[in-house]
């Protein structure tokens, strides 16, 4: 498993952009993980699914929310991993008016999710792999701190604690 201290492992996640821009196309978009990071502080946080309650009630809206807060505290950009396609997770930050916010990465196969070893098996709930619920501190590819909840727990990967250790 993934720890401080660690690099983030080489994958390639997925975007769904609303409009075209930077020499983006709309549609999914290709995020290698390792050039996006490098040189940036990035608050990533990561959450079993899209549309499921918790995260859409509580764990996104918290990061909209302190969307200023962090960035005054040098967080470059804000990140929200799952295990769905690029097109729910479009889908999702509409619902959720992340735009220039959050960036919605979506990781549909797992392989960021299984790299990082923060893997969550929903199968007897039918939803398959999924990513567990954590946050993370990234300064230039490096783990800075590791926040990992307990099964159905939502107290420690939230953006108020995100912002305490940002400030650090």
């Amino acid at each position: 498993m993934i720890k401080v201290g660690d690099t983030l492992p080489a994958a390639t996640l997925m975007e769904y952009s609303e409009v075209e821009g930077n020499g983006c196309s709309i549609g999914p978009n290709p995020v290698d993980v390792a050039k996006a990071v490098a040189g940036k502080t990035i608050a990533l946080f990561a959450l079993p699914g899209a549309f499921t309650p918790t995260c859409s009630a509580k764990h996104v809206p918290g990061y909209v929310e302190q969307f200023d807060a962090l960035h005054k505290a040098g967080v470059d950009e804000i990140w929200c991993v799952s295990v769905n396609d690029a097109f729910v997770m479009g889908a999702w930050a509409r619902d959720q008016h992340t735009n220039g916010k959050v960036r919605m990465l979506a990781d549909g196969s797992a392989d960021f999710t299984k790299a990082t070893g923060l893997t969550l098996d929903l199968t007897a709930r039918g939803m398959g792999l999924r990513s567990n619920r954590y946050s993370m501190l990234i300064k230039d590819g490096k783990v800075a701190t590791l926040n990992i909840e307990g099964p159905g727990k939502f107290e420690v990967s939230d953006a108020q604690t995100m912002l305490a250790q940002a400030k650090g």
